[in-house]
């Protein structure tokens, strides 16, 4: 793609990523992509908002040569230090050898560290702190921190003439960019956007959803006409739709009515005896009409599952006993949501066993480390009779009604 005009002196160069398969080495993103925002702002002086991974060279310089002799930037603004944002700062340090780098001490640090470019030596630094601000002429930068959106180096920088914010990872999303970068322009597509940007979330910031509130909180008084991520839309028609968003999923971190009414229903199963017993719960669920969503555990990946562990208040695991244990893929499928502090959910466990019950043991002391209230935890040995499906189907209504009636 070409550089695209956020207005008469501001622009994106972005690099479209459809051949990563894993964003960060874990999250499975080869069917949707990625796009690695940067931004280059001409004024009396000239900044660049920014890098990108070190993927698609020749394109990005390419783009940049659009908009400015590369020599000629004075500014380069790093936002975070993480390599899919600075995969070419050594590139770029030849090519805009006079350019002074902009970023808080940890940053600094850290660019020494992964890069081996050290202040005085390699490169030169203007380190900035919470409200510092550097004019351009015409245009007016100020940096404030956002640590740990998501990492503790981050900062986001503000535009006060055209009232852009550059947010870095925060609101952010998944998804390549179709030849269109703003909300106004990408039709239906937007709704694949915010799901996208919504396991954007889960998988990357999640964690830190105390600090976006932070965040949020401390650019509150802003006036923002336009918000321009390092991956994912530009929110130029809409931007306080993003922002809405993110604070609200942020917020279920620590709601403890556990989220949205809404069950999701995560399975694994051996020989199919563990899948019948779901079918029944799933079937008394649906007579409810809460919002239900199904995973298999074995064939689907924690990426897809995160977003609806998040949002949804109720959780129902159903799982075998395998060598005296957790099935596997459940157990790994906790053990995520763990580490993501996916909190003060309601939940049940069925499952079957043959000779030992260790699944809904094990189950249990996950789910106290969760947080999470057990409603029910039944298994039962080989195969469900036909009393055992017809309980399940209880079961199923049961715990939706009571999920529904703590709404």
């Amino acid at each position: 793609m070409p550089a695209i005009k956020l207005n008469e002196t501001i622009f994106w160069i972005g690099v479209n990523d459809r051949t990563t398969d894993l964003f960060e080495g874990l999250w499975p993103i080869n069917d949707v992509g990625v796009s690695y925002n940067s931004y280059i702002i001409k004024g009396e002086k000239i900044a660049l908002i920014d890098l990108a991974k070190g993927i698609k060279t020749d394109d990005y310089l390419s783009q940049v040569e659009e908009v400015v002799e590369p020599s000629q930037i004075d500014y380069i603004i790093i936002n975070h230090v993480e390599p899919d944002h600075t995969g070419l700062i050594k590139i770029m340090s030849k090519l805009a050898p006079n350019a002074i780098f902009v970023g808080t001490e940890k940053a600094r640090k850290m660019i020494a560290d992964f890069y081996q470019l050290e202040d005085t030596k390699n490169i030169k630094w203007n380190v900035v702190s919470n409200g510092d601000e550097i004019n351009l002429g015409n245009h007016e930068l100020v940096f404030y921190d956002a640590p740990f959106v998501h990492w503790p180096e981050t900062m986001v920088t503000y535009e006060k003439n055209s009232q852009i914010l550059f947010s870095c990872d925060a609101f952010g999303s998944y998804g390549a960019l179709s030849g269109k970068i703003f909300d106004d322009d990408v039709g239906v597509d937007q709704n694949f956007y915010e799901e996208e940007a919504l396991r954007y979330y889960t998988n990357i910031v999640a964690k830190f959803s105390r600090f976006v509130i932070k965040a949020i909180n401390s650019l509150e008084g802003l006036e923002i006409s336009m918000i321009a991520p390092s991956h994912g839309l530009i929110w130029r028609r809409n931007p306080d739709r993003i922002v809405e968003l993110y604070k609200r999923w942020a917020e279920y971190a620590d709601d403890p009515t556990g989220g949205e009414a809404g069950i999701t229903l995560i399975y694994a199963s051996m020989y199919g005896n563990t899948n019948k017993m779901m079918n029944a719960i799933a079937q008394g669920i649906g007579k409810t009409g809460i919002p239900l969503k199904i995973f298999d555990a074995a064939r689907t990946h924690v990426s897809f599952i995160l977003p609806y562990l998040w949002r949804y208040k109720g959780v129902i695991i159903g799982a075998p006993t395998y060598e005296v244990n957790l099935f596997p893929p459940i157990a790994y499928i906790l053990d995520i949501a763990l580490r993501k502090r996916v909190y003060n959910k309601k939940t049940a466990f069925f499952g079957s066993y043959g000779w030992n019950d260790g699944a809904k043991r094990d189950f249990e002391k996950i789910a106290e480390k969760l947080k999470w209230s057990v409603l029910k935890a039944f298994d039962f040995i080989g195969g469900p009779s036909e009393e055992d499906l017809k309980k399940g189907e209880e079961l199923g209504q049961k715990i939706a009604r009571s999920i529904l009636s703590s709404d």
